[in-house]
């Protein structure tokens, strides 16, 4: 099951609730559905929970029943159909419109009055139009319609609850999308599915982890190389030196330091601090391989002519 189904099933658990929040949410539907005119209405979805969900919202938002049913035994996309003209005149009178008329494809503000209203509205504009990413690859949650107006009125009906959407357009369909996880946790809890709204939630918990992780990993990777870096240059150092005047003419400590470097290639200078006897500080031993780096650096240099 895709995570937009995750999300449509659990949003059909809830009940039908108020008249009329049934209503604004059947209103959802048909602005957000696959058809909606003067001549007919047309619903179709491959979830199994909206599927079973549909005829009893448009009975209880409009006590009527639709023409056509998919067949029981259907899977897949199911197609839900009303084209009797008495059932369309009621539905038009229920939202508002006219129905001597075209439909006039805008948000009726009287439906969606209530805070209630505009939860379950939004609820059924998912149900019909809307999906979501799988938050394990991305975040991203549209609504989308063939009406331009619904769009603009819909987008404006979220900004009234807090909500901040994206809107575009994919070929013939108007989309109001978001990008943030926190804002999609925030909507999904809202419209009424909060355990996809956790889902969403823990998905961005780890994704931080993750990548507090791999900085980790890069930081301590990059160190790793510096220090190789690092104690192969004090290794050139010493190994010129020791074909120079050799180590013997150094003075005590840094002939110390120059034999722990030759014996632990791979330490790093606060180990090699550790190692020297007795103990010293790491920014001693940082000290004597500057001496030993500048004497290396000087027997490198040609001859002052004379």
């Amino acid at each position: 099951m895709t995570f937009s189904a995750q999300v449509k099933t659990e949003l059909c658990k809830d009940g039908l609730g108020k008249k009329c929040c049934a209503l604004a949410e059947a209103y959802g539907v048909l602005l957000y559905a696959n058809c909606f005119t003067a001549a007919q209405v047309r619903v179709m979805t491959a979830n199994d929970a909206f599927a079973a969900r549909l005829p009893k919202l448009f009975r209880r938002a409009f006590g009527l029943d639709f023409d056509e049913l998919p067949p029981p035994e259907k899977e897949g996309k199911r197609s839900f159909c009303i084209t009797d003209p008495g059932k369309l005149a009621a539905i038009f009178a229920a939202i508002g419109y006219d129905a001597s008329r075209a439909v006039s494809h805008h948000v009726n503000l009287p439906v969606v009055e209530n805070d209630c209203d505009r939860v379950a509205f939004l609820r059924g504009a998912f149900l019909a139009g809307g999906s979501v990413t799988d938050p394990q690859r991305s975040y991203h949650l549209e609504l989308s319609t063939s009406h331009a107006s619904v769009c603009r009125e819909g987008r404006a009906l979220l900004l009234d609850m807090g909500f901040t959407p994206g809107d575009g357009q994919r070929g013939s369909q108007y989309l109001t999308y978001f990008k943030r996880s926190g804002v999609i946790e925030d909507l999904l809890t809202t419209m009424g599915a909060p355990v996809c709204a956790m889902e969403v939630m823990q998905a961005t918990v780890e994704k931080h982890m993750a990548n507090a992780m791999n900085r980790i990993t890069n930081c301590d990777l990059a160190n790793s190389d510096k220090l190789v870096a690092a104690n192969a240059d004090q290794m050139e150092a010493i190994r010129a030196i020791e074909a120079g005047p050799g180590i013997a003419s150094l003075p005590a400590a840094l002939q110390e330091t120059a034999l722990l470097r030759i014996a632990n290639p791979a330490c790093s200078l606060a180990e090699l601090a550790q190692l020297a006897d007795p103990p010293v500080t790491k920014s001693c031993v940082s000290h004597r391989m500057r001496k030993l780096t500048e004497l290396a650096k000087r027997l490198a240099e040609p001859p002052e002519e004379e």
